[in-house]
């Protein structure tokens, strides 16, 4: 068994009710709420702005120049994203470039990506590398199951042929690939903070999606 197959064991209730909440659930079937959905496209594109951060963040610690370049050009992958797919979402959604940028951060969303920034920022490469991966690795697999539930003429196709698709699983398997590595030539304290930091990731995963299908804002006034 590889590390991270090790890791996808140890957090396997997590990875199970990921795949069956209400929000993925209705989106394979084509059912979610147009305006849950339009409300997660605008935290999912803050999201991502993060997540790229993060990543290049990351990529300015790398060690060797082959990890420098895996993670800049995810970060340019996330950005890529960010724009090509949340951009027609949000023009079909009628969502104007002033509406998303005077919507803040969820709670969620703003608790996921301090979690992430704070991880490849303050702790050992190999920790916060371990931190990026469910994002690339629960949305491949989400996606794949979704796509194979989907009808053609799911609204959300768009959404699901990306992250079920080839380009995002070559992605996936270099961040495999990366964590693999990392995990392999560490020691065993910096391997299970490697597997404490995937399992806090993949449960922000989790809280993102839930947090979304409740519509759940931030508690008390906002100023």
């Amino acid at each position: 068994m590889s590390f991270t197959d090790a890791l996808w064991s140890e957090t396997a209730d997590l990875q199970a009710a990921i795949a069956t909440m209400p929000f993925n659930a209705e989106l394979a079937d084509g059912t979610l709420s147009p305006k849950i959905f339009r409300e997660y496209i605008v935290q999912d594109a803050h999201y991502l702005e993060g997540f790229a951060r993060a990543l290049a963040l990351a990529a300015a610690r790398a060690p060797d120049a082959q990890s420098i370049s895996r993670l800049a050009a995810s970060a340019n992958g996330a950005i890529t994203v960010e724009r090509q797919l949340h951009g027609d979402y949000m023009a079909r959604f009628d969502i104007s470039p002033q509406a998303f940028a005077t919507t803040p951060p969820s709670r969620a969303c703003d608790h996921y990506v301090s979690f992430l920034i704070r991880s490849v920022a303050v702790d050992p490469f190999p920790v916060g590398v371990t931190a990026l991966l469910p994002c690339f690795w629960i949305y491949h697999r989400v996606g794949i199951a979704v796509h194979a539930a989907a009808a053609p003429d799911n609204p959300y196709r768009a959404w699901i042929d990306t992250y079920a698709g080839d380009a995002f699983e070559t992605s996936v398997n270099g961040m495999l690939d990366l964590v693999n590595h990392l995990g392999a030539k560490t020691d065993p304290t910096t391997r299970a903070a490697m597997a404490a930091a995937f399992a806090r990731s993949s449960w922000h995963e989790w809280m993102f999606w839930d947090s979304a299908y409740r519509r759940e804002g931030w508690p008390g006034p906002m100023t």
